[in-house]
């Protein structure tokens, strides 16, 4: 096989796309993009099947793939050829395929690459137990577990929801209380539809978790960015800015990037101002659970007298985010008011997966799961540490924080980190620039990076010399 053949048959391991799809997409391209013009051969199965040591059965389902689109064409044993009737225009300067198109600010992407970001440790994560709740939820289905399910979610699940609630964050709420969504953004929306009107006035963190401003625009609020400091969201600041703003978004548990904690002094002055204000606190409380220098902190809902804060949970960052599974507690004097928006709006959750969820929490496997996450999770946020100081300590500094899933990388030079997230993607690693998640969206110099799955310090010290390559580059 010649050298260019090598290049172009390069397959990405770290890749959740399949082998077969990976060749067939490189060969596609190569062809639509000129590299390989109409009567050119390529290599035939078995070459192929040799060369990247796959099994027959991969090559040939690529190859079929691209012969039933009329890429290519069988020549018996001439072998493969290019199809010598194709008319393919290539893109005029400046534009490019939107199906090939590098999407970067993707929250989340359809993958599992390294250092990714919101997936939490799906290695282990117990797939046994899962199966076999799934398989008991499954043969005990009725007749009525196969008719629509309830909108606000199934009862067995917001039962221990709220009994969870109750025991792990300090949140005393009845099970009337708690509403199932198809995840965080969902939440959002139902809860702009239910305390929201456009043109209201939205305070958010700055930086903070992007789709939030991008929804809230979405649904024609006027959003103003608050800056964050070691305190948390400044609320002092917010408040001065827009003294009657209708709502507010805080992450007050591990603020979304930065990690910091919202001070008591800034908790208690924001719920006193929306208890006089009648201003609405939607708390994201997105992955509190991990903190590993003390106990996890109380929500903020748990200082909530004057029913203003609207809680907003998920299950993708516990176990993982597959299930398209959240929850929102909502204050008890609102919950007949939530209940007619969630009949209009509600996509509803499959009954069969809240089965499976709830029966996880009843037997107990839930609680035990996030204890021995907190502590897989500190050992690998310290041993991910280690391994990138080996090789990036002269060129980065990498910020202390009491808890979450990910680490704030600050570049010594000045490099954009737009920049080196861009060459890390391109080397089959993942990483966020923090510039992304500022409303301004200047050029920072800091990246973001998850540590769940990273699970050596060997590991994590080849990757940071892969970063190292990527930096001389500058």
């Amino acid at each position: 096989m010649s050298a260019k053949d090598k290049a172009l048959f390069t397959l990405n391991s770290a890749s959740s796309a399949p082998y077969y799809r990976q060749i067939y997409e490189r060969i596609r391209h190569a062809i639509t993009n000129g590299t390989l013009k109409p009567g050119d051969r390529i290599p035939s199965e078995r070459a192929l099947t040799k060369e990247l040591g796959l099994a027959r059965g991969t090559v040939k389902s690529a190859y079929s793939l691209l012969a039933a689109e009329g890429y290519t064409q069988s020549l018996g044993q001439g072998g493969t050829v290019v199809a010598s009737n194709l008319n393919i225009k290539k893109s005029p300067p400046g534009k490019t395929n939107r199906a090939n198109k590098d999407h970067p600010n993707s929250f989340r992407p359809d993958s599992i690459l390294p250092f990714q970001m919101g997936l939490p440790a799906l290695d282990a994560f117990p797939r046994k137990i899962w199966a076999r709740l799934t398989a008991k939820c499954a043969r005990s289905m009725q007749l009525s577990d196969m008719a629509h399910p309830s909108i606000y979610g199934l009862p067995a699940l917001r039962n221990e929801i709220s009994a969870y609630l109750q025991v792990s964050r300090g949140i005393h709420c009845s099970p009337s209380q708690v509403f199932l969504t198809t995840g965080y953004r969902n939440s959002v929306e139902l809860i702009a539809h239910a305390f929201l009107k456009p043109q209201d006035q939205v305070l958010i963190e700055d930086p903070g978790y992007p789709p939030t401003k991008e929804l809230l625009n979405k649904l024609g609020m006027n959003v103003v960015p608050v800056a964050v400091d070691q305190e948390g969201i400044n609320v002092e600041v917010g408040i001065s800015a827009v003294p009657h703003a209708r709502a507010i978004v805080v992450t007050p548990g591990h603020q979304s990037p930065l990690g910091v904690s919202l001070s008591l002094a800034r908790r208690l002055n924001l719920i006193d101002w929306a208890s006089r204000n009648k201003t609405w606190i939607i708390e994201d409380d997105y992955d509190s659970e991990y903190r590993y220098i003390s106990r996890p902190l109380p929500a903020l809902k748990n200082l909530d007298h004057s029913e203003r804060v609207i809680y907003s949970g998920t299950f993708s960052k516990v176990l993982f985010p597959g299930l398209r599974l959240a929850y929102v507690v909502i204050p008890e004097p609102e919950v007949e008011n939530f209940e007619k928006v969630m009949q209009t709006f509600a996509g509803g959750c499959p009954q069969l997966t809240q089965e499976i969820v709830a029966a996880f929490m009843k037997e107990g496997h839930f609680a035990r799961h996030i204890q021995r996450m907190r502590k897989l999770y500190a050992d690998r946020r310290a041993l991910t540490i280690d391994g990138l100081n080996k090789s990036l300590s002269e060129w980065m500094s990498i910020d202390s924080q009491p808890g979450g899933m990910h680490l704030i990388l600050r570049l010594n030079h000045q490099e954009p980190g737009t920049e080196l997230v861009k060459l890390m993607r391109e080397k089959g690693l993942f990483a966020e620039a923090l510039s992304d998640w500022t409303v301004d969206g200047g050029q920072l110099s800091t990246i973001l990076i998850n540590f769940t799955n990273i699970h050596s310090q060997n590991q994590a010290a080849e990757y940071g010399k892969t970063i190292l390559d990527l930096l001389k580059l500058y």
